[in-house]
């Protein structure tokens, strides 16, 4: 009897940490990916870089740009290119929606997350604002009080209990 492969919950692949920080995000969507052989296989591998990589909207359909997924290290002939466009699969009502939100070109579709979701590979696409050079500052402000408090908070709670 053959044993039974155990069940990782969402494998992240790749993320864009460097989105968070330069967008905005308003809101976020779940969408599948379009893909070869070869990359599917390289992706369950671990190898995939969000850097750089956007999502567009071209006669109804979205496209996911610039994703780098490498070659297969063990393809042959078959093999992909590396940083092709690969078409995102959405609701039409979904697609219809961002059509609206992203057409007046003050926001974008940035992926944030690859993931497999039940042997499946999804990307999270979020609807992002571009931030200005002080909103990015008030945000390491932000952070870095929160920081201070939690800690100063910690420091309070074992000076109660020692």
């Amino acid at each position: 009897m053959a044993k039974k492969k155990k069940a990782t919950n969402n494998p992240v692949i790749a993320t864009n940490r460097k989105a968070r920080h330069d967008f905005t995000i308003l809101e976020t969507y779940e969408a599948g990916i379009q893909l070869v052989g070869t990359e599917v296989k390289s992706l369950r591998e671990g190898k995939a870089s969000l850097v750089d990589a956007f999502a567009t909207i071209d006669n109804g359909e979205v496209w996911l740009r610039a994703l780098y997924i490498p070659e297969y290290t063990q393809g042959h002939w078959t093999n992909h290119t590396p940083r092709r466009s690969r078409k995102l699969l959405m609701h039409r009502y979904e697609i219809d929606a961002l059509m609206g939100k992203v057409r007046d070109g003050k926001r974008t579709l940035i992926p944030l997350s690859l993931y497999f979701k039940d042997g499946k590979l999804k990307v999270e696409l979020g609807l992002a604002q571009g931030k200005q050079d002080y909103d990015k500052r008030q945000d390491i402000k932000r952070r870095t009080e929160e920081r201070e408090v939690t800690r100063e908070l910690g420091r309070r709670i074992k000076g109660i209990n020692a």
